[in-house]
């Protein structure tokens, strides 16, 4: 129930005007008036006399409850009880707090309420005798309202002292009024000369339920203050939804203008895909055309062509030249003045240049190179440039694709009709020439003319030239070694016999002549040379690797391949480092250490894939070599620790032997590829069947550990070579040092002289240029029985690098190692094995990325097992070019046998050092 304002505001000036303030004590008229608040107050009689209200304290279990109305009886407000007049302008003021004596009359005699429906009046006990007025009275005293004290008195309400009579001092209506107003926000705080102030809205209840209940004022006004708020949310709300509205409809259209354009872009590509196709059938039809066309029958028209209209060429050359003969004359004369004159303007042209006098101004160019698949008709002169032809290669190889399939000539090179890639994987295209896959016919190779070959032609791949510039790191080289031939040289090879060097790749650094290598730069290079022989001379023979002819030249290394008891097939495995200049010369040399031993009888060398390789090394890496030789040793010792006598070393602050000259100590950290080599003289049965086993050991912080190992089988009352190549990382304060075992009862001579079949050669490069890899086989999963081509699975041993690692996953998993950036790569690899093969054969394979079929890189092999001995081991070492996406593999042949067991343990390692270029 809600009582509106205007209603109020008239009650509010009825009580409070002058006119009426006699009729304050008269408010309550009837028998359902409120009890008196003062002692002069009437009474309430009668039946219907409400019952007393029980006072509640502040803070009760009720407090906080909305309070409900009551009704008003005569036009009295509830919460205006009628006060008794004291004067014309003044009421009694009752303190609130008075004592129950004071406040009801029944303490001193007056007449009160009689019957059982009296009310009490509902005073607080609370000894607070400062006046408060509507729902001030549930608040805190702390909280309450000041009242504004007067001129004629000081203070209002029973706090004041009061007159002589004992009477509270006496309040103005206006006052009374004025802070009445104050409790209602609507009307406004009261004013500061009031004495009031704004005061917080607080809602209590201390009206029990199922009583009659009045809302209070400040309820009320909240409730429409709530009102007022909520029409102002709603209006907000709306205007909100009005704007979504507007954002969805605009988004629509933004939807509809991109599902336009993305239909029109679709329609677009559709278009274009069909004039693609189109295009495509019309470049078949011309394919078509062009390959049933023949450049013969071309020129077979066009030769009838002139036939036919040469003879009337000449009559009109014929009747045209004796009219104007003399004319004609002064023409040629004034040319070949002209001429004469351009070459003039031309000037001094270099080599490979020629005078364009046809260009203004006339001016020298250079000669046109005659590309692959073209040979020279005129050469470059001073005033003509070069004329090249193309070749036919149908009419000079008359069964070049077969007899059934036609051969097609085209620029450069040929097609035979329906070849597939397949076919011209496995050389279909022949010497020079490969598989074009773009143009699907056989092109011919590229010659690098003054440049270095990075990579050679092959059969589906051309020749790749590179320019060896002043800041290449890195570059390696490779070769075919042959024994010359016994018309050319003695027979006998005693005083020994050179054998021809046969390079295939072109480069800057090194080039061959006459069987021989000649450096054209200065630089550091690693050489390594897979030989494989039968023979049947008396004694072994000698193996090395020479560097310059004269007489101040040296071997650099050798090994010795040891008197056979029957005729199987052997191998050896000769490296080398060395620092070179220009003009510096390096050769293989092989002789026997008698005369008894026959070139053409009891020789036979078994013909390998590249059997050469160099890799070369600019002095701009900073790397240190060194080579070194064994100091006379004791005779007849079975364990055996070298030491070493320096020859030669780039660098002695990099690279120095340790105090006992055992060992060789690297200053700084790097890369290390190694080789040593040491001859031999064995005596006795134990050294045939247990072997010899040579080991390197790394030593840092004092500590020894094992780098690699390899087999040697033994000999008895023969000499033979045992040798270690491999690459690892060294740190500063390392040392590297060497060690032969031998088995007991076995009595062995270890030679040290300067012939080089004793010698350690090493190279240190730094590691920001330089990594290594090693890994050996795996432990299952190898291969046996009858091999044939077998790929060799690996477990890697050192962690990951960055340029090379062995990949993990895929068909090509622990097989294929992958090099992730270009340079120069040295692999070396020992194998430790039992078989019955007459042959045993290592190949080294590379695969580019846009290769469909690997190339063979190198190769090794082994003869039979010497009889009485448990094992038996072959080596392979090989230095190659390689770039991001380069994979090798490694690959085991049998011949004639099986292959019985590999060991994975000692004796079989793998290491790969990558160099940047």
């Amino acid at each position: 129930m809600t009582i509106s304002k205007a209603p109020l505001f008239l009650m509010l000036c009825t009580v409070l005007l002058p006119g009426n303030v006699e009729n304050v004590a008269e408010i309550c008229r009837g028998a359902h008036c409120y009890g008196a608040e003062t002692e002069n107050a009437r009474p309430c009689s009668g039946t219907h006399c409400s019952g007393r209200l029980r006072p509640r304290p502040y803070g009760s279990a009720t407090q906080g409850r909305s309070a409900q109305p009551v009704p008003a009886l005569h036009g009295a407000h509830p919460l205006f009880p009628s006060r008794t007049t004291a004067g014309p302008n003044t009421i009694p003021h009752s303190p609130r707090g008075g004592s129950e004596k004071t406040r009801s009359g029944a303490a001193d005699g007056s007449s009160g309420c009689t019957g059982t429906d009296c009310v009490s009046p509902a005073w607080p006990t609370s000894n607070d005798t400062r006046e408060c007025k509507g729902i001030e009275c549930k608040l805190p005293v702390r909280m309450r309202l000041k009242p504004r004290p007067t001129k004629a008195h000081q203070c209002v309400g029973e706090s004041c002292p009061g007159d002589a009579h004992g009477q509270p001092s006496p309040v103005h209506i206006a006052d009374r009024a004025a802070q009445f107003l104050g409790e209602f926000t609507d009307f406004g705080y009261p004013p500061s000369e009031f004495g009031g102030a704004p005061l917080g809205v607080q809602l209590t209840c201390d009206i029990k339920p199922g009583e009659n209940e009045v809302p209070s004022e400040d309820a009320l006004i909240l409730q429409l203050q709530l009102a007022k708020g909520q029409e102002k949310f709603v209006e907000a709300l709306k205007s909100q939804q009005k704007v979504l509205a507007d954002l969805q409809q605009r988004l629509t259209h933004q939807q509809s203008a991109l599902l336009s354009q993305q239909r029109e872009i679709l329609e677009q590509q559709r278009k274009m895909y069909e004039q693609m196709d189109l295009v495509k059938v019309q470049y078949s039809m011309l394919f078509e055309a062009v390959k049933q066309m023949s450049f013969q029958s071309l020129q077979e028209d066009i030769q009838s062509y002139f036939e036919s209209h040469l003879q009337g060429l000449q009559n009109q050359v014929r009747n045209h030249l004796q009219k104007s003969y003399a004319v004609h004359k002064v023409e040629v004369d004034a040319k070949v003045i002209d001429v004469g004159t351009s070459v003039l303007e031309c000037g001094a042209c270099g080599a490979e240049e020629y005078c364009n006098f046809q260009s203004n101004p006339p001016q020298c160019e250079k000669c046109t190179m005659c590309p692959p698949g073209f040979f020279l008709v005129s050469d470059c002169s001073l005033n003509a440039d070069r004329v090249c032809q193309d070749r036919d290669e149908c009419l000079e190889l008359p069964n070049l694709c077969g007899e059934r399939v036609k051969c097609l000539n085209t620029p450069g090179g040929f097609r035979c009709l329906g070849t597939s890639d397949r076919e011209a994987v496995a050389g279909v295209c022949g010497h020079a020439h490969f598989f074009n896959r773009d143009l699907q016919e056989c092109q011919a190779c590229a010659d690098c003319e003054g440049q270095a070959v990075a990579f050679p032609c092959s059969a589906v791949s051309d020749t790749v030239c590179t320019t060896l510039s002043e800041n290449k790191l890195s570059d390696s080289w490779s070769a075919l070694v042959a024994v010359p031939s016994a018309q050319s040289t003695p027979s006998r090879i005693f005083p020994g016999l050179y054998l021809d060097i046969e390079g295939q790749e072109q480069t800057d650094f090194v080039s061959s002549e006459d069987g021989r290598l000649i450096f054209q730069q200065h630089g550091l290079i690693w050489a390594d040379h897979n030989f494989a022989l039968k023979h049947s001379c008396r004694n072994f023979l000698q193996l090395s690797m020479r560097l310059n002819n004269s007489e101040e030249g040296f071997d650099l290394s050798g090994v010795r391949i040891e008197q056979p008891d029957g005729k199987p097939f052997q191998s050896v495995s000769v490296s080398s480092t060395a620092e070179v200049e220009p003009n510096y010369t390096l050769s293989l040399f092989l002789k026997s250490p008698n005369q008894y031993c026959n070139q053409s009888k009891d020789l036979h060398v078994y013909d390998l894939n590249t059997p050469f390789s160099m890799l070369w090394l600019s002095h701009d890496t900073g790397a240190v070599a060194m080579i070194a030789q064994m100091a006379m040793s004791v005779q007849y010792q079975t364990n055996y620790r070298p030491a070493f006598r320096v020859i030669s070393v780039s660098d002695t602050y990099m690279i120095s032997l340790s105090h006992d000259s055992r060992a060789v100590r690297f200053t700084e950290s790097g890369v290390v590829k190694f080789v040593f080599q040491q001859a031999l003289y064995s005596m006795g049965h134990s050294c045939v069947r247990e072997g010899f086993s040579l080991v390197s050991y790394l030593n840092r912080n004092g500590t020894n550990s094992e780098l690699m190992q390899v087999f040697k089988p033994g000999v008895n009352y023969r000499d033979t070579s045992i040798s270690l190549s491999g690459a690892a990382k060294v740190s500063g304060g390392d040392t590297l040092s060497f060690e032969i075992l031998s088995p007991a009862h076995c009595n062995i001579r270890y030679f040290g002289d300067n012939s080089g079949i004793s010698t350690l050669s090493l190279i240190w490069i730094p590691s920001a240029v330089s990594t290594a890899l090693s890994a050996t086989v795996c432990r299952a999963g190898l291969p046996t029985g009858a091999v044939r081509n077998k790929v060799l699975c690996f477990q890697q041993v050192t962690p990951n690098e960055e340029q090379v690692q062995l990949i993990a996953s895929g068909q090509f998993a622990r097989k294929y190692f992958v090099f992730r950036a270009s340079g120069v790569a040295s692999l070396t690899f020992h194998l430790k094995m039992i078989h019955s093969c007459n042959v045993v054969k290592l190949t080294l394979h590379r695969q580019l990325s846009d290769q469909v079929q690997p190339r063979p890189l190198a190769q090794q092999i082994g003869g039979q097992m010497p009889e009485g001995s448990e094992w038996s081991s072959v080596s392979l070492r090989a230095s190659f070019g390689v770039r991001n996406g380069t994979m090798i593999y490694i690959t085991l042949d049998c011949t004639r046998g099986r292959i019985n067991q590999i060991t994975h343990e000692r004796g079989t390692d793998l290491s790969l050092l990558w160099v940047s270029s």
